[in-house]
């Protein structure tokens, strides 16, 4: 639940003070709670849309990596980074 608290507080100082819709992890109703942020909890049917739509955004990037390589000479892709914890909080 810190963990949690901390990556919210630090979104809501960030970006503003948002509704924050999560899986149904059992530490985010608490974090939010402690932290005054509205909590939303996605149904199974939106987190099977959620996690499709992540899906067709990591191949469509792939693929337009196949289409413009890096041209950098033995390149370990070390410039695309995919943020796993938004997968999980969105």
């Amino acid at each position: 639940m810190l963990v949690a608290e901390r990556f919210l507080s630090g979104a809501d100082r960030d970006y503003g003070n948002h509704p924050v819709s999560t899986d149904g992890g059992t530490w985010y109703p608490m974090a939010c709670q402690f932290l005054k942020l509205d909590h939303h909890v996605h149904s199974s049917i939106e987190k099977s849309m959620i996690e499709r739509k992540m899906q067709y955004i990591r191949d469509r990037t792939e693929s337009f990596d196949d289409y413009f390589p890096c041209w950098i000479k033995n390149c370990n892709k070390s410039r695309v980074k995919l943020d796993e914890s938004v997968r999980h909080i969105s």
